[in-house]
C-alpha cells in the first residue's frame, strides 16, 4: 500500500501505543473538536506532551484563532514545539475569508502547514496559486464530509491530486469507512487520516467472508446469551 496512514485522534495513550507498536502509522493529526472530546484542557501542554514523545513522525496541530494576527501568533506557538509539526490552518476563517495570506507567510518562514477543511474545487484552485513546489505541505480534503452530502468524494480528491501534484501532499480527511483507505490508495492519494478503530480493521484485509459470516453469527449468539435475553 502506497498511501501513508496518519492516525487521527486526541487520546494520548492511543497515540503513544500506535507510535510504539504500529509501523503502518507514519504520522498523526488532531483538531480542537477531537481534543475537546478527549477532555484536553491545556492546549499547549497537550502538544508538548505529544511532541516530547514523538519526534520522528509528522504531527498536525490546528490553530483556533480567527484573525490574521492571532492565527500567526498561534502558529508560531505551535510550531516551536517541534520540528516535525505541521500547523493546521483552515482554508477560511469563520467569516468565509480565505486564509491564503497566513499560509503564504508561514511557508515563507519555513513553517510546514496542513491546510484543512478543504471541500471545493475553487478552494483547491486558490491553493494552487500560492503553494510552492514540493511535498512538505499538506492539503486536507474532507472526503468524508463531502460524502455526507450525498456526493462522491473521489472526484474532489482526484482534482486535488491533479492540480497540486507538484506542490503539496494531498490528504483524504474525515475517513468514514476502512474501504476508503483502499480507495485512497487506488487513486494515488498521498495520505489518509484514519481513526484507531479503523486501523485495527486493516487486519481484516482479504479475510474469508464465509469465516467472517460465521464469526458474526457466533458474536450475536454469545452476546444474547451473556445478556440473559429470553422470549
Amino acid at each position: 500500500m502506497n498511501v501513508q496512514i496518519f492516525a487521527d485522534g486526541s487520546n494520548k495513550s492511543e497515540i503513544f501505543d500506535l507510535y510504539e507498536n504500529n509501523s503502518i502509522v507514519t504520522g498523526f493529526t488532531t483538531n480542537p473538536s477531537l481534543m475537546k472530546k478527549s477532555g484536553v484542557k491545556d492546549y499547549i501542554s497537550f502538544i508538548k506532551d505529544i511532541t516530547n514523545h514523538i519526534k520522528d513522525r509528522s504531527i498536525s496541530f490546528e490553530v483556533f484563532a480567527d484573525t490574521y494576527e492571532d492565527m500567526l501568533y498561534q502558529s508560531y506557538k505551535i510550531a516551536e514545539c517541534g520540528e516535525n509539526i505541521c500547523v493546521k490552518i483552515p482554508i477560511t476563517n469563520t467569516k468565509g475569508v480565505y486564509t491564503l495570506d497566513v499560509i503564504e507567510k508561514l511557508i515563507g518562514e519555513n513553517i510546514k502547514v496542513n491546510i484543512t477543511a478543504v471541500f471545493t474545487h475553487e478552494q483547491i484552485d486558490q491553493l494552487k496559486r500560492i503553494l510552492p513546489i514540493g511535498k512538505h505541505n499538506i492539503v486536507s480534503i474532507f472526503a468524508g464530509r463531502i460524502s455526507d452530502t450525498g456526493r462522491n468524494p473521489i472526484p474532489y480528491i482526484e482534482y486535488g491530486i491533479n492540480q497540486l501534484k507538484d506542490q503539496s501532499s494531498v490528504l483524504w480527511a474525515s475517513t468514514r469507512h476502512v474501504y476508503n483507505i483502499y480507495e485512497a490508495n487506488e487513486i494515488g492519494c498521498d495520505i489518509i487520516t484514519v481513526t484507531p478503530d479503523q486501523i485495527k480493521k486493516l487486519e481484516l484485509y482479504n479475510k474469508d467472508l464465509k469465516d467472517y459470516s460465521l464469526e458474526t453469527v457466533k458474536m450475536f449468539y454469545d452476546d444474547a446469551k451473556s445478556s440473559g435475553f429470553t422470549l
